[in-house]
């Protein structure tokens, strides 16, 4: 187990070591929508299936910029935030600032949401699913009362 996760790490790192390739990837979101580029989408090898895919992805916050309430269908989220503070707030739980170098847990089927709460400061953030089952929908909004 430890053996996979290290491998996963550095997949990750290397992913990151290559800035020239992935800011070609980063052109700018149209002003007022979160930009979330996908970096990484592959089948697990050895977990028995329990985790059939995993997908990696840069989510791009401009001041003032949030997703809505939605919940990913078993699939446990992680988000690294790279630059920035991004505000995760998770059903049950509250509302929680990440700041940069910090990563926050998302449990699979919970309703949450991510937003950039600063006004004159962008945010990024590293977005890692591991889906049990890549037939669900990766994403499903979620209605809440105000």
């Amino acid at each position: 187990m430890m053996l996979v996760r290290r491998r996963f790490l550095h997949a990750v790192a290397a992913v990151l070591a290559l800035p020239a390739a992935v800011r070609m990837a980063w052109a700018q979101a149209p002003q007022g929508t979160p930009k979330l580029t996908q970096i990484l989408r592959a089948d697990l090898q050895g977990q028995e299936q329990k985790v059939q895919e995993t997908t990696v992805n840069i989510l791009d916050l401009g001041p003032g910029i949030g997703a809505p309430w939605h919940m990913h269908p078993g699939a446990q989220e992680l988000l690294y935030v790279m630059e920035g503070g991004v505000i995760v707030e998770i059903e049950g739980q509250g509302a929680k600032l990440v700041k940069s170098g910090d990563i926050a847990l998302i449990p699979a089927e919970i309703p949450h949401l991510a937003r950039n709460d600063s006004m004159s400061m962008p945010a990024k953030a590293l977005v890692m699913h591991s889906r049990s089952d890549k037939d669900k929908p990766f994403v499903v909004p979620v209605k809440r009362s105000s």
